[in-house]
């Protein structure tokens, strides 16, 4: 996520922070490298300069000039001023009776359909009882994707190509008053582009089902189109909220900071991924951390806790037990491929990567995932064909073994030699980490 302008505003701060104090001349320098970049990334004009102007003002003042660290603290300003670019989370409308109704709104191929099963999966994780509606009769694919992601959630889909789409909602919305459902959450038809006929359809769904959150679905990567998407669907109907897709693209990602302050409708969920599970609540100062490259580690946790708590009470006790050998470096090859099976439960890696904060994120940006994901493949194959005493105690791993080892997991036996050589640095690394409170801890990703 902002691969691209992280790494450019990151190679500005560095000059900053190597600076003891900041002349006026250098914060114009810098603020031209921030516009540049902003612009590369398809920030709107109008929101860059205002931010810019608003960063600078303050970077020349007292609280610049005054400080300790000047440069740590004009970074400290544009994060400051990012996150009220970003604007204010505002979570989604659960107040009233039950049902309510939810529509999902949008043009075609921006996500629409697996954002409601995204949307879906988020609600059922929070107790809420859910029911879909396949209101696009006139794409029978969509139909049949939203019942395989109901299948997948278990989640009940209403559909019927018989009906109108707002006369489906509405028998959604007594079925689920009738049922005890507390959610519907109505799939509407799009365009390939937004017309007179689109629009009447959502007026009469939303007239018929009274929803309290119309959200538009927006395709991050189309860059400041999505802004003139954004404004024709406020112009025609009450968008309460915006769920901006494909986020985990880094082209042209740059609308997400500008989309609030020039519609000035909110972002309600960003979409980080495929799977199910990629759907994050939106949240300005996390993703302001993570565009400035200093990770996520709220949204670190939350990972490892939906990884960790699907899990029985044992196995949660057994995986704590783990980390914690981890951490102190005691732990042995098969706490080193359980810790990876976990890992790897979190979602793809270079998402993972994405959120590490300070100099192990920097340190982790600069690896290709893929290499990662391969060396973890390896890794899992050349373990899962040791015995569970040579797991344990890798000190018995001779020659011979090894060899074996090599054969087994059809790798040679320099690959092996390689993961033991990585397995003691991983125990030294985890040692100094426990000494030094995570000092050189970016070393661990050479």
């Amino acid at each position: 996520m902002f691969e691209t302008l992280t790494g450019r505003l990151n190679q500005i701060f560095d000059g900053l922070r190597r600076r003891g104090k900041l002349s006026e001349a250098d914060v114009d320098a810098a603020m031209r490298e921030v516009r540049l970049a902003l612009l590369e990334a398809d920030v709107h004009f109008s929101v860059v300069k205002t931010f810019i102007a608003k960063v600078r003002e303050r970077a020349i003042g007292a609280e610049v000039s005054k400080a300790l660290n000047p440069g740590q603290q004009v970074i400290k300003i544009v994060n400051e001023e990012l996150v009220a670019s970003l604007g204010e989370p505002v979570a989604l409308n659960l107040t009233g009776p039950k049902p309510r109704v939810i529509m999902m709104v949008g043009l075609q191929g921006a996500g629409k359909t697996t954002a409601s099963g995204k949307l879906a999966r988020l609600m059922k994780s929070k107790g809420e009882r859910v029911l879909l509606v396949a209101g696009d009769p006139y794409r029978p694919a969509a139909i049949k994707q939203l019942q395989q992601l109901g299948e997948r959630l278990d989640v009940e889909v209403e559909t019927d190509t018989s009906l109108t789409p707002p006369q489906l909602a509405k028998r959604a919305v007594d079925k689920a008053e009738k049922g005890g459902f507390g959610l519907v959450i109505v799939d509407t038809a799009g365009r390939s582009q937004m017309d007179a006929d689109l629009m009447a359809e959502l007026k009469a769904i939303a007239a018929n089902v009274n929803p309290i959150d119309i959200l538009l679905v927006v395709d991050s990567m189309i860059g400041q189109e999505a802004l003139n998407i954004a404004q024709g669907f406020r112009d025609a109907i009450n968008i309460t909220g915006l769920i901006l897709t494909k986020m985990d693209g880094d082209s042209r990602g740059g609308a997400a900071i500008s989309i609030r302050s020039v519609t000035g409708i909110p972002i309600k969920f960003i979409g980080t991924g495929e799977k199910l599970d990629a759907l994050e609540t939106y949240d300005p100062s996390r993703l302001s951390s993570r565009i400035l490259g200093m990770g996520d580690m709220i949204g670190l946790i939350e990972k490892a806790e939906a990884a960790y708590g699907d899990q029985d009470m044992d196995a949660q006790a057994r995986q704590a037990r783990q980390a914690e050998k981890m951490m102190k470096g005691h732990f042995s090859l098969e706490d080193w491929l359980d810790q990876m099976k976990q890992m790897k439960k979190m979602g793809p890696l270079a998402q993972i990567m994405d959120m590490l904060p300070g100099q192990m994120g920097q340190a982790a940006r600069g690896i290709d995932p893929t290499v990662v994901e391969k060396s973890f493949q390896q890794s899992e194959a050349i373990i899962n064909s040791m015995t569970l005493k040579e797991r344990r105690d890798p000190d018995l791993l001779n020659a011979s073994r090894r060899r074996r080892i090599a054969a087994g997991s059809g790798m040679d036996v320099q690959d092996v030699n390689r993961l033991i050589k990585q397995f003691r640095e991983a125990q030294k690394m985890m040692k100094m980490f426990q000494k030094t409170g995570g000092k050189g801890m970016g070393k661990l990703f050479g």
